[in-house]
């Protein structure tokens, strides 16, 4: 059958799966979350949109040297003087209070997100003792930076995840921008600390290897936010997940029937893996990033029939073996 004619389609009742699956009332771990472990957030757009001349902008910037240097790229300019003066005419702009104003609404109490983010250390650390709490920090960026994620430090734009129906919005596509509201956010950041750990095959460069790196990301975040729906992590609605495992075999056997795991070509592999409003070599009403989502089945598989430790699954680098020893089969709808 070809997959051009799969009418991506599904009864009202999948609807009633928030991410595809039966879902389980889920709780977190007591046991995880008894750690001395605590989050706090240093809303430094308060700070900044607080300063009224160039000297209240260098203090600042003495301040908080390591957001100086890693966010705001201090270093780039030719003195810290320029990038004070520089900060002092971006924030004085009306357009830019309005939007820290907009902000302001919106995140005015961040505790959630706090706790949210809390939790998912305390899960990381769990399963990486070596991982080190960073120091956290909100900012309005006026849409220049979304996420800075390093090892010391954690910069979160909140304008980015102002929602949806929102006047102002990043200047991105409609089908990333709906990703950019505040469910997605501390899933965002665990994402992005999944590649800390990720070991991958430097030599490896078919779309199975990249589905395979996909899928333990994902299967990553699962694990640090077992409570979180899919949609979250990867960025599905809850209808295009159900469609997705009501056509599993369809899609798998486009992958087979056209040879596609072992493909190298970067153009190719990009169909299946890159950013898109939907699969076109498969059909135009199937999601995109369908690769992606495809790796994410293989590695669970790989992680729950192998029964293999957070740790060891994120440490093989072999994405032939994890494919070889997930067993994966598609799933038939239920």
């Amino acid at each position: 059958m070809s997959l051009t004619r799969i009418a991506f389609l599904i009864p009202v009742l999948f609807l009633v799966f928030a991410c595809g699956k039966k879902e389980e009332v889920c709780e977190l771990d007591p046991e995880i979350l008894d750690q001395d472990l605590e989050v706090s957030i240093t809303r430094l757009e308060d700070e900044f949109f607080a300063a009224k001349s160039t000297q209240d902008f260098l203090f600042l910037l003495d301040k908080h040297p390591e957001f100086a240097e890693t966010y705001l790229e201090q270093s780039t300019y030719p003195s810290p003087d320029s990038l004070a003066a520089n900060l002092l005419q971006v924030h004085q702009d009306s357009a830019m209070r309005v939007l820290y104003d907009s902000v302001k609404v919106e995140f005015g109490d961040i505790a959630d997100i706090e706790k949210e983010l809390e939790n998912a250390f305390k899960y990381i650390k769990h399963y990486f003792p070596d991982f080190k709490t960073p120091k956290v920090y909100t900012f309005v960026s006026g849409f220049n930076s979304d996420l800075v994620v390093t090892e010391d430090i954690m910069v979160i734009g909140l304008d980015y995840f102002l929602p949806a129906d929102h006047t102002f919005q990043p200047d991105i596509a409609r089908y990333m921008a709906d990703r950019y509201e505040k469910p997605y956010l501390v899933p965002m950041i665990v994402l992005a600390i999944s590649s800390r750990y990720n070991s991958v095959n430097p030599e490896e460069n078919t779309l199975l290897s990249e589905m395979i790196y996909y899928g333990k990301a994902y299967h990553f975040v699962k694990a640090i936010l077992p409570c979180t729906p899919d949609q979250f992590i990867i960025g599905y609605t809850p209808a295009e997940i159900a469609e997705c495992y009501d056509n599993e075999e369809f899609i798998w056997s486009h992958f087979v029937e056209n040879e596609l795991l072992y493909e190298t070509n970067p153009f190719e592999i990009r169909k299946y893996i890159g950013e898109a409003p939907f699969t076109d070599a498969i059909s135009t009403k199937a999601p995109g990033r369908l690769g992606r989502w495809l790796g994410w089945n293989i590695v669970d598989d790989y992680g729950i029939n192998g029964s293999v430790p957070l740790p060891e699954l994120m440490n093989e680098s072999n994405s032939e073996t994890i494919f070889r020893q997930s067993g994966y089969r598609p799933r038939r709808p239920e």
